[in-house]
C-alpha cells in the first residue's frame, strides 16, 4: 500500500504522526510519502519515506503554506492508494482527484482557539461556526479517525478511535533520582510555562533543577531564555520524542501543569502516560483524565489549579516530599510503568491502525462529492479546492 501523509501545522517529528503512525506503516512494509514542513522545522527526513517539503502554516499567515500544500498534495497522491491528513486547514486544500482520504482528528480545534493568542477578538467569534461546518462536511465525505473518545460528541458517526498511546520500554527504567524534575512537550502559557519558571526559582535553593525538553510558543520564549541565562533551568528546545523521553528517565518527577481550558479538559493525558512509561512520578493539575488516571494508579500527585504562585508552592511541596522519600517515589514510578506497559503500549494497537488503513485503501469514497452550499462548502469552492 502506498500512503500519502500530509501536515502543514504539526512538526515533522510529531509523536503521533511520525513516531507512531508512519512508523507502524513502515514496519508493516507499506510505502509512505510525507508532505510536511521539514525545512521550516530544521528536520532531516528519516530514511524509508519519500519526503515532500512545504512551508509551515503558522499564525495568521497561512495562505501561502496552504497553496503550496495543495500543489504538493496534487502531485503526491497521483500514485497513492490512500491519503491521510492531520490538519483541519488541509481539508480546504485536498486535491479533487485523490484516493480514499482519511482525516486524523487529534485536536479540539474550537477548544484550542482560547490558546491562540495571535487571533484578534473578531476572528475568534466568527471561527467556531465555520470550523463546525468544515468538520461536518468532512464527516460526510471522508474517513475519520478520532484520537479521543470524547470527540464522539463532535462527530456522531461510527468513527474508530486510535488512542494516543506511547512506546513503553520492555525493560523497567532506572528508579527516579533526587536532583531534577522534567517537563517534555510543547511549552506555552496554557501548559504551565510561567508556573514552571517559578517552580524552578523556588527549587533552586534545594539543589533541584528543572529540565524543559520541547519547543516553546513565541510568547514565552523570552521568559525561558531569561530563566536559563539566570541559571534557573535548562531549556533544551525541540528534541525528537523518543530521545526526549529517554532524557526524562531518572527524573524525580514529571510535570503536567495544563490549565483548565476546553482543549485539555476532556483529553487523554498523553504526557502523563509518557512519564509513567519512563518510570517517573507524575505531578499534574486536576484535569479529569489525568487526575483519574494518577489517582487510580497511585503514580503521582495532583495539585490544584490556581494563580502561578499558588501552583508553584503546591508543586514545590510535592517535589520536596518526593525527594525525602526514595521508597515512595520508586513505588510511584514502578506502578506507573506497569500500568503503561499493560494498557498504553502503542504497538498493542498499531496493527489495528494499519489494518484499518488497508481496508479503507481498498474502499471507494464514503459518499459522492455532491455540491455543498454550507459556509465550509462555499469557502472551499472559493479557494478552488474540494473537501
Amino acid at each position: 500500500m502506498r500512503v500519502c501523509v500530509g501536515t502543514t501545522v504539526h512538526h515533522p517529528e510529531d509523536a503521533r504522526i511520525t513516531h507512531r503512525q508512519i512508523r507502524a506503516l513502515l514496519d508493516a512494509g507499506h510505502e509512505v510519502t510525507f508532505v510536511a514542513p521539514f525545512t521550516h522545522c530544521n528536520v532531516t527526513p528519516r530514511q524509508g519515506i519519500r519526503a515532500v517539503d512545504v512551508p509551515r502554516a503558522v499564525g495568521l499567515h497561512r495562505g501561502k503554506a496552504l497553496r503550496t500544500a495543495a500543489s504538493a498534495l496534487r502531485t503526491a497522491v497521483r500514485d497513492a492508494d490512500l491519503l491521510v491528513v492531520h490538519d483541519i486547514e488541509l481539508l480546504l486544500a485536498l486535491p479533487r482527484k485523490r484516493p480514499p482520504t482519511v482525516w486524523d482528528v487529534h485536536e479540539d480545534t474550537i477548544g484550542a482557539l482560547n490558546a491562540k493568542t495571535y487571533l484578534p477578538g473578531p476572528v475568534r467569534s466568527v471561527l467556531p461556526p465555520l470550523i463546525r461546518a468544515v468538520e461536518s462536511r468532512a464527516e460526510r465525505r471522508l474517513h475519520l479517525i478520532l484520537a479521543e473518545e470524547s470527540y464522539r460528541e463532535r462527530f456522531p458517526g461510527a468513527h474508530p478511535v486510535v488512542p494516543n498511546h506511547t512506546y513503553v520500554p520492555r525493560t523497567p527504567p532506572a528508579p527516579p533520582g533526587d536532583h531534577r524534575i522534567v517537563y517534555v512537550g510543547q511549552i506555552s502559557l496554557a501548559r504551565g510555562a510561567a508556573e514552571m519558571v517559578e517552580i524552578a526559582r523556588r527549587l533552586r535553593p534545594y539543589g533541584i533543577r528543572l529540565d524543559l525538553v520541547g519547543p516553546a510558543d513565541a510568547a514565552v520564549r523570552p521568559m525561558l531564555r531569561d530563566a536559563q541565562r539566570g541559571g534557573l533551568l535548562d531549556w533544551f528546545g525541540y528534541v525528537p520524542n523518543n530521545h526526549a523521553l529517554r532524557m526524562a528517565e531518572g527524573a524525580l518527577a514529571g510535570l503536567s501543569l495544563l490549565h483548565d481550558v476546553p482543549n485539555y479538559r476532556e483529553s487523554t493525558p498523553t504526557k502523563v502516560i509518557e512519564y509513567m512509561a519512563r518510570g517517573i512520578p507524575v505531578v499534574t493539575t486536576p484535569l479529569p483524565g489525568a487526575a483519574s488516571l494518577v489517582g487510580r494508579v497511585g503514580c503521582g500527585t495532583i495539585v490544584p489549579f490556581g494563580e502561578v504562585g499558588a501552583v508553584a508552592d503546591a508543586v514545590v511541596q510535592c517535589v520536596l516530599h518526593l525527594r525525602a522519600d526514595a521508597e515512595r517515589r520508586a513505588a510511584m514510578g514502578a506502578r506507573g510503568y506497569v500500568e503503561a506497559l499493560n494498557h498504553y503500549h502503542w504497538p498493542a494497537v498499531a496493527g489495528e491502525f494499519v489494518t484499518l488503513l488497508e481496508r479503507w485503501a481498498q474502499a471507494p469514497s464514503p459518499v459522492a462529492a455532491l455540491p455543498d452550499r454550507s459556509p465550509a462548502g462555499r469557502l472551499a469552492n472559493l479557494s478552488g479546492q474540494n473537501v
